[in-house]
Order: C-alpha cells, then structure tokens, then sequence
C-alpha cells in the first residue's frame, strides 16, 4: 500500500492544493479522491541552489507546514560569512606562509654566484672611478686622483693597524650582539641567509671577495674623489650603512655599517693604502661568520 513518492499526498479539499496546479497521478485511499502533486510543481519555478526534498508515502496537514520549512535553501560554505575564529584561520595561515618564504634559505651555489657577480661589479666600479679620477687630474681637471691619494702600498706597521681594526671591531661587533636586541636579530637574519648553505671554505670567499670589493669602491675611489678629510669619511660611511639595509637587515645594522665606515675610512686616511681597510674588512667578515658557525651549531645541539 505504500506508494514512494519524491511529493506529498493532497485532498481536494485543501485550500493548499487550489493554488497548484491538476496532477497528472491520482489515486483513491479510504474512499477519499486524493491527487498527487510532483515536487516539482510544488517548489517554486525561481532557480536555486539546493533544497531539502523529503520522501513520504502518505500525505497529512503537517507535511503541509513542513514543505513549507523544507522550502528553505540550505546554506553552504560560501554563502555564510566567515566567523571571526576563520579569520584568524586565514590570517594565521598568510602569516606562515608569508613567514616561510622569508625564512626560504638559497642553495650554496646561489649564494657563491650572488657573491661573485656583485664583488666583480663593485670591484669594476671601483677600478673604474680611480682610473678616470687618474686621467682626469692628469688632463688638468680639478679632480683629486684617487690613486695617488690612496695606493695600494703596504708597510710593515700596517700590520698592526690592521690587528686592532679587526681587534677593535670584532669586539665591538660582540658587545652589541649582548646588549642591542634589535642589531642581534638582523645580524642573525643577514648570517642565516648568507652562511647556512654553505661549507666552512666557502666562508673565506664570502668574506674576501666582498671585503675587497666593497673597500675598493668605498675607501679606495669615493672616498679620495670627495676629499680625505671627515667629512668625506663621514658621508661614504653613511652611504655604505644605507646600502648595508635589507635581506632581513634593519637600521641597527645600518648604524653598526656607518660606524665601521667611519673607523675604516680613517684607517685609510691615516694609512693612506687601500691595503688597510681591504685586509680588516676581510678579517672582520671572516671572523663574523666563523663565530656565528660556532655559535649556532652549539646551540642546536643543546
């Protein structure tokens, strides 16, 4: 007797069924004339996403009011907003995503070929700018010849001077380490990134190539076009802090760049060799990244 259905049992008499149309099905139960109404003339003809469609057998009144509720589209995920816990969710999610490409370490190959290309261009500019500073003053120009200013000469004492830069700035660099959060944080930043990939070796060409490079163009050519006096010193220092900004670096190492400018740039006026600065810039590097080696494997094995 069970008639399985997809729509609702009427009467005639239901003032409901006045406003549907005739059905195609009808059939008699308990003596009763009852039509079949398909759910699809029972829903309206407005397209929508989904509903809820119950199957009945029999129909009564109360199916009436619970078509009615049934009639309502069910809600999805994209239809409801989202709550204030998926938005933390989708912030948190962006944050670590933002978070591991920052923290994605290049390969050591990349790393050796960065190093090289931008010593090589620094190195080119700065051979460039002392030799047209050179036939410039030769010509008669008032421009001061950077390479008889500043030679490549070495003496005997430089080898002291040199010993207490390297002293001087190693120490220097270690107190801040201790004592200045924010310059600890970027110099673990621009370490991590540089050094991690690569082998013990490898630390002497990432701390030559950029020490002689670097001092080639900042105290052996800018510095003796600008003049050697403080000011000049002063300026090419904070030019070189400014470019030492980025890959994880902040102010503070900005700063802590100016500041070994200035010593380096009266290390070459007082020496008056471009050796000077080059071998303490090259030093310091090299025992930097050594100490940051030894510290970090320590600690990850504690």
């Amino acid at each position: 007797m069970g008639l399985l259905t997809m729509d609702y049992w009427w009467t005639r008499t239901n003032p409901v069924s006045a406003a549907l149309l005739p059905c195609r099905n009808s059939t008699f139960i308990g003596g009763k004339f009852i039509e079949l109404y398909e759910a699809q003339k029972i829903l309206p003809a407005k397209p929508c996403r989904s509903y809820r469609v119950n199957t009945r057998a029999f129909a009564s009144w109360k199916s009436v009011k619970k078509l009615k509720g049934d009639r309502q589209p069910l809600k999805t995920v994209a239809d409801s907003p989202p709550t204030n816990v998926q938005e933390d969710n989708m912030v948190h999610s962006f944050e670590n995503s933002a978070a591991q490409n920052f923290s994605i370490i290049p390969s050591r190959g990349a790393v050796l070929q960065a190093c090289t290309i931008t010593s090589g261009f620094i190195a080119a500019l700065g051979i460039i700018i002392r030799q047209v500073s050179h036939v410039a003053s030769v010509e008669g120009l008032p421009i001061l010849d950077c390479a008889a200013e500043v030679s490549f000469g070495f003496e005997i004492w430089h080898l002291e001077l040199i010993t207490g830069l390297v002293v001087l700035i190693s120490s220097c660099r270690y107190l801040l380490l201790k004592t200045w959060p924010d310059f600890a944080v970027s110099s673990e930043a621009a370490n991590r990134q540089v050094l991690s990939s690569l082998q013990l070796l490898d630390y002497i060409i990432v701390a030559f190539l950029p020490g002689i490079s670097e001092e080639l163009l900042f105290r052996g050519a800018l510095l003796p076009l600008f003049g050697l006096d403080w000011k000049s010193v002063s300026l090419v220092a904070a030019v070189f802090g400014v470019l030492h900004l980025g890959n994880g670096r902040k102010y503070s190492f900005a700063v802590w760049a100016c500041f070994v400018g200035l010593v380096y740039g009266y290390a070459t006026i007082l020496s008056s060799s471009i050796i000077v600065p080059m071998a303490s810039h090259a030093a310091n590097n090299l025992v930097g990244g050594i100490l940051w080696r030894y510290t970090s494997n320590s600690s990850q094995k504690s």
